[in-house]
């Protein structure tokens, strides 16, 4: 798994996608040149959109789990997705990324992003992720196909 946002600019197939104005359309070149450039048949890449932090926002109200005192902040976060079709399209921009969105509202979780993180998108759960996020849907299809 590899963040899109702020990705290496020598990274497979980088130059290629860097011109492909979708962001969809941007990643998955990226992962089949990964997977080009890796030909193990056990590796399934995956680049989120544009940022692990994109998929709290499949519900940013969860992360009142770890931020229980900032209530405001993440009412604040809360309207954020509403102007995209998923999470995963939220811009990444250098001060509108996913991550930079949240430290905005909620400070600490710049020095918490490894622990917060993870915890929040546990409690948010699979269903939701996958509901909410068509790439990262895929991509755990792609890991385990339906029977």
């Amino acid at each position: 798994m590899f963040d899109l946002y702020r990705l290496p600019m020598d990274f497979p197939g980088y130059a290629g996608a860097a011109e492909v104005p979708d962001p969809y359309t941007r990643v998955a070149m990226l992962e089949d040149a990964l997977k080009e450039a890796i030909p193990d048949q056990r590796l399934v890449p995956y680049i989120q959109l544009h940022e692990f932090e994109a998929l709290l926002f499949a519900d940013p109200q969860t992360l009142e789990a770890q931020f229980p005192d900032r209530p405001s902040a993440i009412q604040q976060l809360v309207a954020t997705p509403g102007a995209v079709d998923s999470p995963e399209l939220i811009d990444d921009g250098q001060n509108t990324a996913p991550s930079k969105r949240i430290i905005g509202a909620i400070p600490e979780y710049e020095s918490r992003k490894a622990s917060a993180g993870p915890i929040v998108a546990a409690k948010i759960g699979l269903p939701v992720l996958q509901a909410r996020c068509p790439h990262f849907r895929e991509w755990l299809e792609r890991l385990a196909p339906a029977a």
